[in-house]
């Protein structure tokens, strides 16, 4: 008997899944421990060992491209740095950073974006040994009082700052670093200050002192700081060691074999302040000899066609993008018939992370996979941060649902601790960070009492009868509140279903509550409610959010939901659609796309108290 195609089961493009079984085992009451069946295989002690072993065996290939960038502000063709060209750069600099006397306790710090120079000095920075630290872009162009570079200047003390561009980045230099800092600059200089070209730094002829440099460099050795998004409190500098590095970067190719069965080709806009691009991304193009071509793009309505444009020319082995740059894509392909040739021609995997992504944008992936190329491109995601170099949990299978987790990468240990109703993750293993960098008392307040991590982040079993199939996202701990009654608000797993349901429309989320009746949400909508409202380009957003298409859309989103709810914990009583985007600026947004909650709630307060007094000018309520 043939099957029905309308229930056969999708058809992948094959993958394979490196962990498929756990171990679970109890401790005392509430607390259990899950790790992979398998264990974490030996790994190098730095790795800068597989830089110097690409640019012997691979001398000619790219690791890094970029588009050149023409008078004009455009991109034009693309710029190539070689393994060999990279290792003899690091070597150069990092002579350049050693006769300075740089160190962890005077760092380089990394002002501007990614681009070859910023690459080239962090390897060689690596390579002498010499921690440094790539810091949020907005920090110093979007900022208006630069009080979290403040912040990060007084955290590291460095003692050289770079930046591509002198002059969109002087103000910020010179309201933040003092006489005794050098600057070092691509292109210009810093009015009033001697300015260092970063030509002059690459033309230092390396000596044997660089080698023995990195020679001495081990496990241990720091090589970088990422700072925390930070929300309520300033962001902390996570402290990252080669070990973690390293030891990542294994328990990635463990968990997902495709990174080293063929030749690894990214197309990645990724910031490298962050974890995801910095560390995850960049670090699986040196572990396994790969090559990185740097998206100028980013998925906002601005930027977003020079990503389409590059995934057009260049067709990555996996991509790697975040939830809205995902959503653009699969709009994009829909009509883009290059787009789809180019990007689904050799990819063996999508991947998300940074924010949920909605089932909807998921299914608009497949269906145009389907019709293009007859199969579906897994979509893997997992769960990590910064603090465990970030890759942590990984999917086990392909058939993946929106919130999956997985399992544990080999090496590192879950702990899943019982905690209000919720359970906590927390993890231990050889990708963890030993801590914050000059914080001793919020390094002791992250670890528990036998050394795990404590995330915040809430999970609970996809299948509670078959603990392999893994874990599942069930928020953030510290995001979930209760009620005026008592009643617990988990605010992740409601914040996806609203999300949904109001797809293509809401970009994100923020629900309110605390210490009140009833549970509110508030909208920030995608660019996509503007042709809902039928009004022209011209018309405000207040008028677009205003008119009467867009409020009879999220008026039957508000009634469908309530329909479904269980209670007042998952009943939205009211909702409001915020025509402010939330903003870098103030926290409330990461470089990545996620919404920080916490601040969001904290810099429209009064928003909030407005929202539940019904004084907004407009509040939908269930019918």
């Amino acid at each position: 008997m043939s099957q029905n195609p309308a229930t056969a089961a999708p058809r992948y493009r094959p993958l394979t899944f490196g962990v498929t079984r756990a171990i679970l085992r109890d401790g005392d009451t509430g607390v259990h421990y899950l790790s992979a069946q398998q264990d974490l295989p030996a790994f190098p002690g730095r790795i800068t060992d597989r830089l110097v072993h690409w640019a012997r065996t691979r001398p000619d290939q790219t690791v890094f491209a970029r588009r050149a960038k023409n008078p004009d502000g455009t991109t034009g063709e693309w710029r190539h740095i070689s393994f060999a060209q990279a290792l003899d750069a690091a070597r150069r600099i990092g002579q350049g950073l050693l006769n300075r006397g740089l160190s962890a306790d005077k760092p380089v710090l990394i002002l501007s974006e990614n681009d070859l120079e910023h690459a080239l000095l962090a390897l060689g920075c690596v390579y002498a040994g010499i921690a440094y630290c790539p810091t949020s872009p907005a920090y110093s162009l979007v900022s208006q009082d630069f009080d979290k570079l403040h912040h990060v200047v007084k955290t590291l003390t460095p003692g050289l700052v770079f930046a591509a561009d002198a002059q969109r980045y002087s103000r910020a230099m010179l309201a933040t670093l003092g006489a005794d800092v050098e600057l070092v600059t691509t292109e210009g200089s810093v009015p009033g200050r001697a300015t260092t070209s970063f030509a002059s730094l690459l033309a230092t002829e390396p000596t044997p002192a660089v080698d023995a440099a990195m020679a001495a460099t081990g496990p241990d050795t720091i090589t970088k700081f990422l700072f925390t998004s930070g929300s309520t409190k300033m962001p902390k500098a996570v402290i990252n060691t080669q070990r973690m590095w390293c030891a990542n970067q294994q328990q990635m190719t463990e968990s997902m074999p495709v990174l080293a069965e063929n030749p690894l080709v990214l197309v990645d806009w990724l910031p490298w302040n962050h974890t995801f691009g910095g560390n995850h991304n960049v670090g699986m193009v040196l572990y396994h000899g790969g090559t990185l071509y740097i998206d100028d793009g980013k998925p906002t309505p601005a930027l977003m066609a020079e990503t389409l444009r590059n995934l057009r020319e260049i067709a990555p082995t996996v991509y790697f993008n975040v939830p809205t740059g995902f959503e653009a894509i699969a709009n994009a392909m829909k009509t883009d018939e290059a787009l789809r040739k180019t990007l689904l021609s050799r990819v063996r995997m999508f991947f998300y992370a940074g924010a949920a992504l909605a089932q909807p944008v998921w299914d608009a992936l497949h269906a145009v996979q389907e019709q293009e190329i007859g199969e579906r491109i897994v979509m893997g995601t997992g769960l990590g941060m910064t603090e465990s170099g970030p890759f942590g949990i990984f999917v086990t299978s392909p058939n993946v649902k929106a919130g999956d987790l997985g399992l544990p990468t080999p090496g590192l240990v879950l702990k899943l601790v019982d905690t209000d109703g919720k359970t906590e993750v927390r993890y231990k293993g050889p990708n963890i960070t030993p801590g914050y960098w000059r914080m001793p008392a919020e390094t002791a307040e992250s670890f528990d009492e036998e050394g795990f991590f404590k995330t915040g982040d809430a999970v609970k079993w996809i299948d509670e009868t078959d603990i392999h199939q893994g874990l599942k996202f069930d928020g953030r701990i510290a995001e979930d509140f209760k009620l005026a009654t008592g009643t617990f608000v988990s605010v992740g797993p409601l914040r996806a279903k609203i999300i949904a349901a109001g797809a293509p429309y809401i970009q994100d989320v923020v629900l309110t509550g605390l210490n009140m009746k009833e549970v509110g949400a508030m909208v920030f909508p995608t660019g996509a409610v503007r042709t809902l409202s039928g009004l022209g380009a011209e018309a405000s957003l207040h008028d677009v959010l205003n008119s009467a298409p867009v409020l009879a859309h999220f008026q039957r989103v508000v009634t469908d939901l309530a329909k479904t709810s269980t209670g007042s914990a998952s009943r939205i009583a009211r909702l409001c659609l915020l025509a402010d985007p939330p903003t870098i600026d103030r926290g409330e947004i990461t470089d990545k796309g996620s919404i920080n909650q916490r601040a969001v709630l904290a810099h429209r307060a009064e928003t909030v108290e407005r929202l539940h007094a019904d004084t907004l000018h407009a509040i939908l309520k269930p019918e």
